[in-house]
């Protein structure tokens, strides 16, 4: 039987999970190896320094470069706040003053005698890293950062967008093809991660955001009505650093798409535990997926991926491009020749059963991703 390997989504009830959590910079490690952590314990952190900010203090005050530090009231490595005085020049003896003051608050990063520009550094910005998962820390990068392992039930979604947060787990949907709309989010839903079936729509983005709801779930969203809540088309770059007050993660695609069976089943019996979400989607290269983990106490059972077998006839898989993004369907056919493409391109191919209509159609083989577990 042919075969060929893909990568995939996976829904799994047990899973060992890792999460690397380092530093953007060098900084400080907060905990050591073995140390037990909660998704919101910070594991690291470190000072992004500021922005900087130029100041031509030569030609304020009428000066060559090399004759600007007799006027510096302030030295390398001074604080400044808005409107202070770096230089000043007086003329007359003494009767008149010009001053330059400084446009931000920080502190003198470097006075040039050459150019005679004054560099200043905005405050630096401080960042902590937290664990966003409950685990343990099974090793660390010095000044980087940690890796946390935990056993977990993980379900990778298809689209998210929104960051890292964490909240109950609430299914509010009956069934799988249930729309998640305005009229299931209520005041008591205030911190929680709802799960629907088929659909997000539009009011409900607006009004979870309204009652402080920090995560939406289910099977596919209206593009419309996506673009319309960010304010902005998708593009193609990762997202997950929206300004939006909640996370919202689609298991399916784009439009109105039950939620498949399997994932449904798992969130619903995951309903009530503690999970951390996080939205953030490689678009374009499929190399980071929206995710749910709920962490678990133990491995029921350890699941592990097979590189090895990957696709074969009758394989579940996810069409990710156009014209069918989002759908289901099982493999048909796996042809081993190259066909060639619209564009010129060869490239393997096979053939998949659309699980909704029962249509046969030829697609490209980098366009599917299996759905594991």
């Amino acid at each position: 039987m042919a075969s060929a390997y893909t990568p995939g989504l996976l829904v799994t009830e047990s899973i060992l999970v890792r999460k690397r959590r380092r530093l953007p910079i060098l900084g400080e490690v907060m905990v050591e190896q073995g140390t037990r952590v909660s998704p919101h314990d910070v594991v690291a952190r470190t000072n992004i320094p500021g922005d900087p900010e130029t100041i031509n203090i030569a030609n304020h005050l009428g000066l060559e470069g090399d004759e600007i530090m007799e006027f510096m009231v302030k030295k390398v490595g001074d604080p400044v706040t808005t409107g202070e005085p770096i230089a000043r020049k007086s003329s007359f003896f003494g009767l008149f003053k010009t001053d330059v003051a400084s446009p931000v608050d920080g502190t003198v990063d470097n006075i040039s005698e050459i150019t005679g520009v004054v560099t200043l550094r905005r405050p630096a910005v401080p960042v902590a890293i937290e664990a966003y998962v409950s685990g343990k820390v099974v090793e660390v990068m010095p000044r980087e950062g940690v890796v946390i392992e935990t056993p977990a039930a993980l379900v990778q979604g298809i689209f998210g967008v929104g960051g890292e947060t964490q909240g109950e787990l609430l299914m509010v949907a009956e069934s799988n093809s249930e729309v998640l709309s305005a009229d299931k989010i209520k005041p008591e839903h205030k911190g929680k991660i709802l799960v629907g079936g088929s659909l997000i729509t539009g009011d409900a983005l607006k009004k979870a955001g309204e009652f402080g709801v920090i995560g939406l779930v289910a099977g596919g969203i209206i593009d419309r009505d996506l673009i319309d809540y960010l304010g902005h088309d998708i593009g193609v770059a990762i997202t997950g650093s929206e300004d939006i007050p909640l996370t919202m993660i689609v298991t399916e695609g784009f439009g109105k798409i039950n939620m498949a069976n399997k994932t449904f089943e798992l969130l619903k019996k995951l309903s009530g535990s503690t999970a951390s979400i996080n939205g953030a989607t490689q678009i374009r290269a499929g190399v980071m997926r929206p995710e749910i983990v709920v962490a678990l106490d133990s491995l029921v059972g350890v699941m592990e991926r097979n590189t090895e077998s990957g696709m074969e006839d009758g394989t579940l898989i996810r069409i990710i491009r156009e014209p069918y993004f989002g759908q289901l369907a099982t493999v048909n056919t796996l042809p081993p020749e190259l066909q060639v493409l619209e564009s010129g391109s060869k490239v393997r191919v096979l053939t998949a059963k659309l699980m909704g209509s029962g249509e046969v159609v030829t697609i490209p083989r980098a366009n599917v991703e299996l759905i594991e577990g």
